[in-house]
């Protein structure tokens, strides 16, 4: 078997896309490619083909994973699509996954719970947007009901302290301006009925 070409990776600068026998085989850091010395030899075993593939460069991302988790919380596909993007495979990709899962790395139950802390904190929107918001995430559907069953907030008193804080500097009995609330709250994914309670508890108030 022969390495036929070498190519720079599509989707990384840094990594390459080596064909062997004038098919692609595999991709590999252009580090790792030096260190290895491919650049000097034009024959190329299944074994060493596979422990590239298997050893080398799950090294490569399981070290880009950790690094990438180091700045912050990351869901699952957060990760997958960070070295997806970075040129890796797959399969290593999934085995990077998988193991840092294991390792308690990657815990989409902790991401979901500090995301909607964070949320409820900086920008709080209504449960049913947020958890399209988490879905988005690659966050399953199961973790997200499992944290979300201990929400204890009135979505209604939510979507009315929001609606005050942003249009408090106007008329907010205006028609105009509770016009812009309604469609404020439904953009936020609050549902009819929490936000015709709050257009009412608005019209009920002398302020």
């Amino acid at each position: 078997m022969r390495i036929t070409s070498v190519e720079r990776n599509k989707k990384s600068k840094d990594m390459l896309s080596v064909y062997v026998d004038g098919e692609y085989s595999f991709s590999i850091s252009e580090e790792d490619f030096i260190s290895l010395n491919l650049y000097e030899k034009s024959d190329i075993t299944n074994e060493e083909i596979s422990h590239i593939q298997e050893e080398v460069n799950f090294r490569r991302a399981k070290a880009e994973a950790v690094k990438f988790l180091s700045l912050r919380l990351r869901s699952g596909m957060e990760v997958a699509k960070k070295l997806m993007d970075k040129g890796y495979e797959k399969n290593i990709t999934q085995k990077v996954i998988d193991e840092l899962k294991s390792m308690g790395y990657i815990n989409d139950k902790l991401y979901t719970q500090k995301y909607i802390y964070d949320r409820m904190k900086l920008k709080p929107k209504s449960k049913k947007f947020i958890k399209y918001e988490l879905m988005s995430k690659g966050i399953s559907e199961d973790d997200i009901d499992e944290v979300m069953k201990d929400w204890k907030t009135d979505e209604a008193v939510l979507a009315e302290s929001i609606a005050r804080k942003r249009f408090g500097k106007y008329d907010i009995k205006d028609e105009k301006i509770l016009k812009k609330i309604y469609s404020f709250l439904q953009h936020r994914g609050f549902s009819f009925e929490v936000i015709n309670t709050v257009i009412n508890r608005i019209n009920d108030t002398n302020y």
